[in-house]
């Protein structure tokens, strides 16, 4: 029965819904994580450095045909990416895209410090080691694989990787010598770092040693991308969430 003197169910509505809920109640404020951020703006900037005087040695052409500087000037614009992102507190990188910048950076150190630094070596490339080329080869060889490790390891939270990804890190580097044969196929025989890496000299060894060592290499970065997934996900999450990197629930190197 109607009910004269009772509130309409309208009007009831509209003075519950007038109250205002802080917004701090429904969307956390952001964590800035301000330690982090200028941690990984230095890596970027040791990058950034080490290629600046690669640059200012020798031929842009030649420089930006190495892997070493393609892939610090990946971890530069993903570092710097990722310190903005950890200044302001907005939500990190993709896990997969900040741990194939780790990859990339840490066979580039690896590769150097077995096979190329060693002047006993088949392949050693330690002829002009010395002044800024010294300087350079330790920031892009030594300096920023560990601090992106560091980084990966300690300010970031596990989680986030599939065993896919390892094949995905893979299209990088298959690129990578499919530019490398075009570039000295394209170059007259003699010319200077004609292949940039003696293991992929098809000018001394021929295409099918050139070949056979690219093999092995690709077989390293899946198996040391493997790693780093399985690693992902046995290692703790260090320290409390407002003092890392990445927020609860995210992973990979932000």
């Amino acid at each position: 029965m109607f009910d004269p003197h009772s509130r309409p169910y309208s009007t009831a509505y509209t003075a519950s819904s007038s109250t205002q809920v802080p917004a701090s109640a429904v969307v956390p404020p952001p964590v800035r994580r301000r330690y982090a951020a200028v941690f990984r703006l230095l890596i970027a900037l040791a990058a950034a450095t080490g290629v600046g005087i690669d640059l200012s040695l020798a031929d842009p052409g030649r420089v930006f045909s190495y892997f070493t500087v393609q892939s610090n000037l990946l971890v530069a614009v993903v570092l710097a990416l990722s310190a903005r992102r950890a200044w302001s507190g907005r939500m990190p990188l993709p896990p997969a895209l900040t741990t194939a910048a780790l990859l990339y950076v840490l066979v580039t150190g690896l590769v150097y410090h077995v096979l190329l630094s060693d002047a006993a070596a088949p392949f050693s490339m330690t002829g002009s080691d010395a002044g800024r080329h010294a300087v350079a080869d330790q920031l892009l060889h030594t300096v920023t694989p560990l601090a992106v490790l560091a980084d990966w390891l300690l300010l970031t939270r596990p989680g986030g990787l599939r065993p896919r990804h390892a094949a995905l890190w893979l299209l990088y580097p298959a690129a990578y010598l499919a530019f490398v044969l075009i570039r000295g196929a394209a170059l007259s025989p003699g010319t200077v770092a004609r292949y940039p890496y003696p293991f992929l000299d098809v000018e001394a060894h021929g295409y099918g040693a050139a070949l056979a060592d690219a093999a092995l290499l690709g077989a390293f970065f899946l198996a040391l991308g493997l790693l780093l997934i399985g690693l992902d996900r046995l290692r703790p999450a260090l320290g409390e969430p407002g003092n890392r990197i990445s927020p609860p629930g995210s992973g990979g190197l932000k």
